[in-house]
């Protein structure tokens, strides 16, 4: 991690990776060091519940999908 970027909040893109990694479990210690120390609660939360939200979305799409192609 740079000295210069120790300081500076995370940035969208660095919230939406951890979010998506943690998601899946694949989290490595040196970016859950770096959220810890550099981002705020209230953004990981609001993306994480939005991901949920997306995600169980396209679950449900997905479902619907294939039972409307198997004629259900």
């Amino acid at each position: 991690m740079d000295d210069k970027n120790h300081d500076q909040p995370l940035s969208f893109r660095e919230m939406l990776q951890s979010v998506l990694a943690a998601a899946f479990g694949v989290q490595s210690g040196k970016n859950h060091s770096r959220d810890f120390s550099r981002g705020k609660p209230s953004h990981f939360i609001i993306l994480g519940v939005l991901f949920t939200v997306v995600f169980v979305l396209v679950l449900y799409g997905l479902v619907r999908l294939v039972l409307h192609f198997a004629g259900l």
